[in-house]
């Protein structure tokens, strides 16, 4: 079980160094795991967030036909009551090209109101100005003005945003970089070591950025002293190594 606290301390990082802490695990390939350029935040000003997704498909470019694949808002927030902890919307606009907005004000306040700290699409979004203004973090794939014939599909079934596939109850970082899933059983690891990751990075960083007088010699001594910390540090939490 994560802790509430585990989740608070990770949105103490950016989305970058989560996703350069999860390669030391050894536990996916390196280019696996994250959303692609498709999907970008809306307002990049705000802080990281972190939450277990909670995921719905969409369509607008045709009323719906009947059948028992449709969903509703209030389906939604049922969902949010079965996660572990704090909900992310995430939609898959199933409509290519989009056609309309997947979100606008009236939902974002609603899950704001119940949990949710951010909403996730490949689709558009709309009332962006009224949408920053609640301090609710959108992560898009486009804007779009109008809501079309928007309804809400199929809730709690794996979806595909922004090349990753996307499961309900999946534990998710986002932040101005992108999005990236974090393994929910590396995820209070990864919580304890990013400090660590860090501090091994200054060691480079701090020189760099100094006023000192520079030298490619200083320098490649300084990335051999980080690169030896960063492998002591994935020898401790490699997955691969304990294999």
């Amino acid at each position: 079980m994560i802790t509430q606290a585990t989740l608070d301390k990770l949105t103490r990082y950016d989305t970058p160094t989560i996703c350069n802490v999860i390669e030391l695990f050894d536990v996916r390939p390196r280019n696996t795991g994250y959303m692609d350029h498709r999907v970008q935040s809306n307002f990049p000003e705000m802080p990281p967030v972190v939450g277990y997704a909670t995921t719905a498909s969409f369509r607008s470019d045709a009323p719906p036909i009947g059948g028992d694949a449709y969903g509703s808002l209030e389906a939604q927030l049922e969902q949010f009551e079965k996660l572990p902890g704090q909900a992310v919307v995430v939609f898959q606009d199933l409509d290519d090209p989009q056609k309309s907005a997947v979100f606008g004000e009236v939902m974002c306040s609603t899950y704001q109101a119940y949990g949710a700290q951010a909403l996730i699409t490949n689709g558009a979004g709309r009332d962006l100005e009224q949408v920053k203004a609640i301090g609710f973090p959108v992560f898009t794939g486009s804007t779009i003005c109008s809501h079309g014939y928007c309804h809400i599909l199929h809730i709690g079934l794996p979806v595909r945003v922004g090349g990753l596939m996307v499961n309900q109850g999946q534990l998710l970082h986002a932040d101005a970089n992108g999005v990236t899933d974090i393994p929910i059983d590396i995820a209070t690891e990864v919580a304890d070591i990013a400090d660590e990751f860090i501090a091994a990075e200054n060691i480079m960083m701090n020189y760099v950025k100094s006023d000192a007088d520079k030298t490619v010699a200083r320098f490649t001594e300084l990335r051999k002293e980080f690169q030896a910390v960063v492998k002591q540090l994935q020898q401790r939490v490699s997955r691969a190594s304990s294999a």
